[in-house]
């Protein structure tokens, strides 16, 4: 769905993204991710030209972006972008025709989403006298109402209450289960662990990472397992530093030591009756606090 090959940008004497190549495949939610100022924000827009990269290529469905491709497109910026003294209705409406809509289409669309979000009653409020996550449910909608092809969203959760975040949740996954390719950039790990296909961070200008999540995940793992044990023979030495957890159960923490994990439960096993044998792996969370901190290390 779309390609980006060799891009670079500076701000003055501050480089803002540097030699950045990557592959969003299509229908899949893509998660872009980095630390404040890493340079995420600068490379969505570029991908909706409203600034100019100083060198690279950007494809889209396999032709060079250009300026038409923007109806392809749709953006939910961190920072929202509604006219606060617009009614709810004027204001779906006028987003809808500015990406191409006919009249009676765009009227069509708005009805739909305002009665699946629920928010119909809403048409005649301004937006200023909207909570910050009725007006996000305003954005989101004027975001999408045109279909896009590419859907980017920065920080789409932000402002809302545990029970419309997953309300949003649910129609992004909608839209990806619709055919529509998804890039989400957004410091909430959590949501990338649930979401997220595919993952690329960018530190300091950079890109440091990218790949499937399981690869990215499994990449990082430490090789260590946690084990539950009980039923362990009287008088039989116990290893690995064990802790009981329960009269008669223990709990152990190991790693691989060079050999398989069907050693490691073929030795548990002799020792008594295995409960839990789990491998432990890294959170999107943990791998991200990692690099982020490597990068500033040197």
């Amino acid at each position: 769905m779309l390609e980006i090959k060799d891009l670079s940008k500076a701000f003055g004497n501050k480089q803002a993204l540097t030699d950045i190549d990557l592959s969003v495949p299509e229908g899949v939610i893509f998660g872009l991710l980095g630390p404040n100022g890493a340079g995420k924000t600068t490379l969505i827009r570029i991908i909706n030209q409203i600034i100019e990269a100083d060198k690279g290529e950007i494809f889209l469905e396999g032709q060079k972006i250009s300026p038409a491709d923007i109806r392809k497109i749709g953006y939910l910026p961190e920072e929202r972008g509604l006219y606060k003294k617009m009614k709810v209705w004027d204001q779906l409406i006028y987003f809808a025709r500015l990406k191409g809509l006919s009249l009676d289409e765009a009227k069509s669309r708005v009805n739909h989403w305002m009665d699946k979000l629920e928010i119909a009653s809403w048409k005649s409020k301004k937006i200023e006298d909207l909570s910050k996550g009725m007006a996000q449910k305003i954005q989101f909608i004027a975001t999408i109402i045109h279909e896009p092809r590419l859907l980017i969203l920065d920080e789409p959760f932000s402002g809302f209450d545990p029970v419309n975040a997953e309300i949003i949740k649910n129609e992004i996954i909608g839209l990806k289960n619709k055919g529509t390719t998804i890039i989400l950039s957004t410091h909430r790990m959590e949501s990338v662990e649930l979401l997220c296909d595919r993952v690329a961070m960018i530190n300091q200008s950079r890109k440091i990472l990218d790949g499937p999540i399981r690869e990215v995940k499994n990449s990082f793992k430490p090789e260590i397992f946690e084990v539950t044990l009980a039923d362990i023979q009287e008088g039989l030495p116990l290893e690995f530093g064990a802790v009981e957890i329960a009269p008669g159960e223990w709990h152990f923490k190991t790693s691989l030591n060079g050999g398989t994990p069907n050693q490691l439960l073929s030795k548990f096993m002799s020792l008594g009756q295995v409960t839990q044998f789990d491998e432990v792996k890294p959170t999107m969370e943990e791998i991200f606090i990692h690099q982020v901190k490597s990068a500033e290390n040197g």
